[in-house]
């Protein structure tokens, strides 16, 4: 068996790495333009059904984290969540398209939430852990999340006397 061996590794590793960056780089514009889309259909299903706000309550640590509580809001009113379906886009890495998936308000609430955790936060389940609340606000059309990390600290102090 031979193997082709590069005329320079050094090269070939830039051209590896000239490759990643630009998977990357297609992978964040298709993510960014997913999550313009699904931003617009969530707000948009939220209004349809009279919801102000929906708060999601994520709580982890030791290696397993899940959200804790979804409320939907009307004004200060915490009202049941609609049946309404709505539909996701989704992207995968290595694939160039955006894939669409249907599911219920909920679970699509759910879904944001833990891709924008894993996205900013990733491994917040693991050690200490964190907690914390997504705001989806149908007003104004964001999504704050508002996240604490736990961890344990030690201060340490030598003396000599």
């Amino acid at each position: 068996m031979t193997h082709d061996i590069a005329a320079s590794p050094e090269a070939s590793l830039a051209a590896t790495m000239a490759q990643f960056d630009a998977s990357q780089l297609a992978h964040q514009t298709l993510s960014t333009t997913a999550m313009a889309q699904n931003k617009d259909t969530l707000f948009a299903a939220m209004r349809a059904a009279g919801i102000t706000e929906i708060i999601v309550t994520f709580d982890g640590a030791g290696d397993s984290g899940q959200i804790e509580d979804i409320d939907a809001r009307r004004g200060d009113a915490v009202v049941p969540m609609p049946d309404t379906a709505i539909t996701l886009a989704q992207v995968s890495w290595g694939i160039s398209e955006i894939s669409t998936s249907s599911m219920s308000l909920s679970e699509a609430v759910e879904t944001l939430a833990y891709d924008l955790l894993s996205d900013s936060h990733g491994g917040w389940e693991n050690c200490d852990g964190a907690f914390g609340e997504f705001h989806f606000d149908a007003a104004a059309g964001t999504i704050l999340l508002d996240y604490n990390e736990r961890f344990t600290s030690s201060e340490q102090f030598n003396h000599s006397f």
